[in-house]
């Protein structure tokens, strides 16, 4: 398995370096000629993007060792289920709260608190009490919260009303950090495994090297958004009068109630539409079970012995690779529709599942295979998310969206937790077995969940065969989706 993670690296890397040479060809670079040209929305670009690169490293770095680190402490699997459980009902939890804390404490101080939170939470890494690191996964559910809002919510901000840029460019800034993130992720499982296993730094030295990441986050944050961010200081907002400093009872109303109202309008937009509704069950199911996927990779293919920080840049290239896959098949020359390729990712992730129900038998694993069908499942996600969060642009109202992506992440952590909950009980009452029965069964589940997805699409766009918000411009012919 040591040769096989190198030789899958290899492989991946040259197929990666191949899709995007070809993307490239494919690309015309005319789209974002008036963004290039301005010199002032690239002053403002770079300063967002060295900021939030460095908050998404720090992030990154924690991925491949979180389990090997609870096993190096001694815990058993039913425990380190517990300990991931509570960090995916954290994120239930502060989910409604990273939405509202922008608004009622300001976008700039809330990136402040991610850079607070997260660093305290790698700092907990250092403990062996089950206790603080349960704390650990609390503030680190906090944390993925804020990443996923703050960030966005002051980049936004300061994107429509400080600059008055168009609101066209945004998706090319939010577009340029995806591509980013592809590399930070593959970079972050090679530096990773240096200091782990190479300089032999023992599993804790990733959550420990993200805390100077963290700090130059926050510097960034403090030192130079404050020029950006001048609106949140009482100089007026096109979106509404200030009702005074931020920390006033009279503007935490205000939060509130624009919160409230967010909820109940993407509440309504979620009942009202059926494609909403069923794109909604796509996202919950399919993304719950990734979260299962993100536990159990490193109990499957840890016993065997590969390096798991390359290992992870594998599956991260992987991923990178289904990215650039869905780019050519949606250019001007293929025009693949998002559709057919979120089926196409829906049923490889299905496949994925089924091959895993097999190669993880008790006493008959399959380590090579199960590498492959977590491979493939990466692949499915590369694919996945661009081909959904287009549709989210074409059947969600942007107004209403993070209303409604809010009521779509409740199904989908508690999915999460409910599947690791039973994991942990099957652990728990067989004395403890690693990777057996409980392992097989919880693949055949999310096999299962996969199926219903798939079910979920065909009915999405049986319902929209001819609606044209659900397709590329310039394609047509009925029933063609």
């Amino acid at each position: 398995m040591f040769v096989t993670a190198y030789l899958a690296f290899v492989a991946l890397a040259v197929l990666c370096v191949g899709l995007e040479l070809a993307a490239r060809r494919l690309t015309s670079p005319q789209a974002t000629q008036a963004t290039v040209a301005n010199p002032a929305f690239r002053r403002f670009q770079r300063l967002f993007l060295k900021t939030y690169l460095l908050a998404l490293w720090a992030d990154w770095l924690q991925g491949p060792y979180l389990y090997k680190l609870y096993r190096h402490y001694s815990f058993l699997e039913s425990q380190i289920a517990i300990l991931y459980v509570c960090g995916l009902a954290s994120c239930v939890l502060f989910a409604p709260v990273a939405g509202w804390l922008p608004q009622a404490l300001g976008r700039r101080q809330t990136c402040l608190l991610f850079c607070v939170a997260y660093s305290v939470c790698c700092l907990t890494k250092l403990s062996r009490d089950y206790f603080v690191l349960i704390l650990g996964r609390v503030l680190g559910g906090l944390s993925t919260s804020l990443l996923t809002t703050a960030f966005e919510a002051w980049y936004v901000h300061c994107h429509v009303d400080v600059h008055d840029f168009p609101k066209e460019w945004i998706p090319v800034t939010f577009s340029k950090a995806a591509d980013w993130n592809h590399g930070l992720a593959v970079g972050a499982g090679l530096v990773a495994n240096l200091f782990t296993e190479w300089l032999e730094l023992g599993p804790v030295a990733p959550f420990l090297l993200a805390i100077p990441s963290l700090a130059a986050c926050g510097w960034l944050v403090f030192s130079e958004w404050g020029a950006e961010d001048k609106l949140e200081k009482g100089e007026g907002d096109r979106n509404g009068p200030l009702l005074g400093p931020p920390n006033t009872p009279q503007v935490r109303v205000s939060a509130q109630a624009r919160f409230l109202r967010s909820c109940l309008e993407g509440l309504r937009c979620l009942l009202s539409d059926r494609r909403v509704m069923l794109l909604g069950g796509v996202q919950a199911l399919f993304e719950s079970v990734l979260y299962i996927f993100v536990f159990l990779w490193t109990p499957v293919l840890d016993p065997h012995g590969p390096p798991l920080g390359i290992v992870f840049s594998c599956l991260m290239a992987a991923s990178m690779a289904g990215s650039m896959l869905f780019r050519l098949a949606t250019s001007a020359r293929y025009r693949l529709q998002p559709g057919h390729l979120l089926c196409l990712a829906v049923l490889l992730a299905f496949f994925s599942f089924f091959m895993l129900t097999f190669s993880t038998a008790p006493g008959q694993p399959r380590p090579k295979e199960s590498l492959l069908a977590f491979l493939l499942l990466e692949l499915a996600c590369g694919l996945y998310f661009p081909a959904v969060s287009f549709l989210q642009g074409r059947v969600i109202p942007m107004e209403r969206r993070a209303g409604v992506l809010g009521w779509f992440r409740l199904p989908l952590h508690l999915l999460a937790c409910l599947g690791l909950l039973a994991l942990h009980g099957e652990v728990s009452g067989t004395g403890g077995g690693e990777a057996g029965s409980g392992t097989r069964h919880m693949f055949a589940g999310c096999a299962a969940m996969m199926l219903a997805a798939l079910l979920a699409v065909v009915s999405l766009f049986t319902l929209g065969r001819n609606d044209t918000d659900l397709r590329l411009e310039g394609t047509k012919g009925e029933g063609e989706i």
